[in-house]
């Protein structure tokens, strides 16, 4: 058996193609184009505030490790199944006929009847390893140690790889304390059996590591960290869920997916102005934006959805509008969309749990919109002063804690001119400069 150890050598998979320089941000609404590359060659990772932050090839890798010392999270990168276009996707199998125990002797007959595992739809935590994970201590390729406080291999796969050639494969060992990772893998005839320890530490930024069976090389495929982007387009296989005329079909997408902590709230059927007036709970799972903002008609023509708007809770608290404006498909992988921040988070917030406020719109007549993330705080106490200093209204709001609540106040009666608005949610408190134009 041959032990490779793998730290800091690393194969960098950042392109140049689909790279836009950094745009600072503006008032009002960017337009903005993402170029994913013909046949959606590139996944591009993208901050609401400064644009694109790079595309990466993603055939470069099979499989990937969250670099987090907390987690266990392994996926493949099934991205690229779809052979209409000529890709070929990562396709793992759990083997029913053994423990690892049987690794040596493993009998692929009837693969073709077992069930391909892919990464979840909704949760970067659920990835194709920990399909079959009963919920702790079972992480579905292994299980957690009370001891040691390691996460031990117990099952074998089976991986077809890029180029359609197959390898077993278990995970040995989580050494949670060092952050490492061991593997194993052979072809099927237990030729080139190699071993690998996987040290995440140097990744430590990033939200995943690579690994390509095929080169026995780490791939570091996020061009930054993981607190530099937002959401990324991709393709990854979506699963139909269940109640829908497909349940359980799994299909390749081109869409987009949100990064950890990133919340999303969708609204369709809603007329191109929409803002949110409301309060709402917003989405924090890994497709919340997904890939049904476009469609094909009949002509094998792609359209944007026209009555659909999206708004994004970004890494640093920011509330942002998204619309989608033009699909071209796969020649160029072309998209256009236009963005518009709804909110400001202070430098000095930044740090503060989800806290962040915005005004629209501004000027104001009649209602004042005030869209806000309390934090932890259940409650918010909202004051109106105007130039003078002299307190104008003061009201007491009772809010949802660490999401989006959106509260409407008259401000019909007041005079025409600069306001103060202030806003304190627990221990957190941030002003707004308001103009009234009555």
């Amino acid at each position: 058996m041959n032990t490779k150890i793998y730290t800091l050598v690393a194969l960098l998979a950042t392109t140049l193609a689909g790279f836009m320089p950094v745009k600072s941000q503006t008032l009002g609404p960017v337009t903005d184009t993402i170029y994913m590359g013909a046949s959606y060659n590139n996944e591009v990772y993208y901050s609401m505030a400064t644009g694109n932050k790079g595309a990466v090839n993603r055939k470069q890798w099979d499989i990937a490790f969250r670099a987090s010392r907390q987690s266990a999270s392994i996926i493949t990168n099934d991205a690229a199944n779809n052979s209409a276009v000529g890709l070929n996707g990562v396709e793992l199998y759990s083997y029913p006929k053994a423990a690892y125990s049987g690794f040596t002797d493993v009998d692929t007959a009837g693969l073709s009847t077992w069930k391909v595992m892919v990464n979840s739809t909704t949760d970067w935590e659920d990835g194709a390893f920990d399909r079959y994970q009963k919920g702790h201590p079972d992480y579905g390729w292994g299980k957690y140690n009370s001891v040691t406080h390691d996460v031990v291999g117990d099952s074998i796969f089976i991986i077809k790889l890029r180029d359609g050639s197959f390898r077993k494969l278990a995970i040995l060992r989580k050494y949670s304390t060092d952050n490492h990772y061991e593997f194993r893998y052979a072809k099927l005839d237990n030729k080139n059996d190699t071993t690998i320890m996987l040290d995440c530490n140097p990744y430590s930024t990033k939200s995943f590591v690579g690994f390509s069976i095929t080169t026995n090389q780490i791939v570091d495929f996020e061009p930054v960290p993981s607190a530099q982007w937002d959401i990324l387009f991709a393709k990854y296989m979506y699963t139909y869920p269940a109640g829908s005329p497909n349940a359980g079909t799994l299909y390749p997408v081109t869409g987009v997916l949100s990064n950890y902590k990133v919340k999303v709230k969708k609204y369709d059927h809603v007329a191109p102005g929409f803002m949110m007036t409301a309060p709402a709970t917003m989405d924090s799972s890994r497709s919340a934006i997904g890939w049904e903002w476009k469609y094909l008609d009949s002509e094998f023509k792609y359209h944007t959805v026209d009555s659909l708007i999206y708004f994004v809770q970004d890494k640093g608290g920011k509330i942002n509008k998204l619309v989608f404006k033009e699909f071209v498909g796969s020649s160029t992988g072309r998209i256009v969309l236009q963005k518009e921040v709804i909110s400001f988070t202070g430098i000095n917030e930044i740090e503060k749990s989800g806290f962040s406020a915005a005004v629209y719109p501004n000027p104001v007549r009649e209602n004042m919109n005030l869209v806000l993330n309390p934090g932890k705080s259940g409650n918010a106490v909202v004051t109106l002063l105007d130039i003078s200093g002299r307190v104008v209204m003061n009201r007491r709001f009772d809010v949802q804690a660490e999401d989006l609540n959106t509260l409407q106040i008259p401000v019909s009666g007041l005079p025409s001119g600069i306001y103060m608005l202030k806003v304190q949610a627990g221990t957190n408190v941030v002003s707004r400069k308001v103009v009234v134009n009555n």
